[in-house]
């Protein structure tokens, strides 16, 4: 395609995109469009059953872990002098555990399992995502828009398609906001039976402040709105001093009333707690009080304290050391621990032996991760030694070495669309995120046949690049195309 047609198709496309709701915020005030691939990536149907299935039962072993507080205590206790942030979460579990009568809601799980197809083991799972785990109506979009670009471009899309030429290639069907949706409503249908009350059904969004991502969050609560639930929108800092006790123990916020689903986007992160004029003794004090005084109360709530530590890197490492019999403990009979297992990528400790051992072997098979959420987390080749080296012994629970992954990079050379034009990537490679929903032990019903299954994000970005994130490195969103 010559250079000047490509950047006029762009802009056709970014037009389409914009009416799907693919943008963010910017600092302005005015909207930025989502970058994109112009073709979804190829997966086999055997990985994504796989995937999903995988998803689901992690979604499971997520609930499990939660459920078991003395686990969660002994497996973190190492973090508690290399990370401050977890640190107070651990404080804040062991406060709620100290006083288990009053930790009365229910746990609700949306989560998000990442995956990336290595080109020798298969399926291998990055990380579970149990708290403000996004996009799930972004993944679904850039599905629709592909499909959209295919049936107004055909010949261009063919030539970038890797597997166009494939006789039985179908997208992968993409119910995502739907699927969420729904199960919301059944978890707040089951927390209204149970506090006897026959009022509307309310959900409560609690997002970071100056939130850039607010149209992927707007497609959710459209959706639950078209259900009849009520939706409201409001920071830690917002919720502080207006949330009160109702009949029964449920959560009341003031000048709506009964909050049935308390959904966070936000308490990942030291940021979303801190408020200048309310900090008492020790930072952020007050905004995670607010967070505990939800735990106390009768609402589904995702994602608990007791889950965000399950999901953390350091209980990845302890269970890739406790193998079948740890997963068996917690309640998976064998051929369920042998599916976990499958997906379970390597991973390993820091130690005073780290260091030497990598300098003497090399840093090329693994990825070094510290405990935090979403990009900017991972090092790679020798900026794994410089870190190691500037770590004192008391900093080593904080971080992981695992197993680098090497997934195969699209066939065809993939073209990708951003707000500054087209261009096209040789060596794209993909990440799928599997949302999945469970209340308690049990997968909720949605509107697939799998129960618990929501639906998939898939994020794309060029081999070689470290920050693939959608948000502000060279990733873009992307869709899956089911082969044989």
């Amino acid at each position: 395609m010559p250079e000047h047609d490509e950047q006029q198709f762009a802009a056709a496309a970014l037009s389409q995109a914009q009416q799907r709701s693919l943008r963010f915020l910017d600092a302005n005030g005015g909207t930025r469009a989502v970058p994109f691939s112009f073709t979804p990536s190829p997966v086999s149907r055997a990985n994504m059953a796989l995937m999903r299935s995988a998803a689901i039962l992690l979604g499971q072993l997520t609930q499990a872990i939660a459920a078991d507080a003395d686990l969660i205590q002994e497996v973190h206790a190492p973090l508690a002098s290399g990370d401050p942030f977890f640190a107070e979460l651990l404080r804040s579990h062991e406060h709620l555990t100290q006083r288990s009568d009053e930790c009365l809601r229910e746990a609700l799980l949306l989560q998000r399992s990442d995956f990336m197809i290595d080109a020798s083991r298969g399926p291998q799972l990055v990380e579970c995502n149990s708290i403000a785990a996004g996009m799930a109506p972004f993944g679904e979009q850039t599905g629709l828009l592909q499909r959209d670009l295919h049936r107004a471009y055909p010949a261009v899309y063919q030539r970038h398609c890797a597997a166009g030429a494939a006789a039985h290639s179908t997208p992968a069907d993409n119910r995502a906001t739907a699927n969420m949706a729904a199960a919301i409503a059944a978890a707040a249908t089951r927390i209204a039976s149970a506090l006897d009350d026959d009022g509307p059904l309310r959900f409560l969004m609690v997002v970071q402040d100056a939130e850039d991502n607010v149209f992927d969050q707007r497609l959710l609560e459209d959706e639950l709105r078209a259900l009849g639930l009520l939706t409201v929108r409001r920071t830690f800092r917002e919720l502080h001093g207006q949330l009160t006790s109702g009949p029964n123990d449920s959560l009341v916020l003031q000048g709506e009333g009964t909050v049935h689903v308390a959904y966070l986007r936000a308490g990942y992160q030291f940021h979303d707690y801190v408020a200048l004029d309310l900090d008492t003794q020790r930072c952020c004090d007050a905004l995670q009080d607010t967070r505990l005084f939800m735990e106390r109360h009768r609402v589904a709530l995702n994602a608990t304290v007791a889950q965000q530590l399950a999901t953390s890197k350091r209980m990845q490492l302890h269970l890739n050391r406790g193998g079948s019999a740890l997963l068996q403990t917690l309640g998976f009979n064998a051929e369920e621990s042998a599916l976990l297992q499958s997906v379970m990528t390597e991973v390993r400790e820091v130690d005073a032996g780290t260091l030497p051992h990598l300098q003497a072997h090399g840093t090329a098979e693994w990825v070094l991760k510290n405990q935090g959420e979403g990009g900017g987390h991972c090092l790679f080749d020798d900026d794994i030694i410089t870190a190691l080296q500037q770590l004192s012994p008391s900093d080593y629970g904080a971080w992981i070495l695992m197993r680098r992954l090497r997934p195969a990079v699209r066939e065809t050379p993939a073209l990708l669309i951003r707000e500054t034009g087209a261009n096209t990537v040789d060596d794209l490679i993909s990440e799928t995120g599997i949302f999945t929903a469970h209340l308690g032990a049990q997968p909720l019903p949605t509107l697939d046949e799998q129960a618990g299954y929501i639906g998939y994000l898939v994020r794309s970005k060029p081999a070689g690049v470290v920050d693939g994130g959608v948000h502000s490195g060279q990733g873009v969103l992307d869709s899956l195309l089911l082969v044989d």
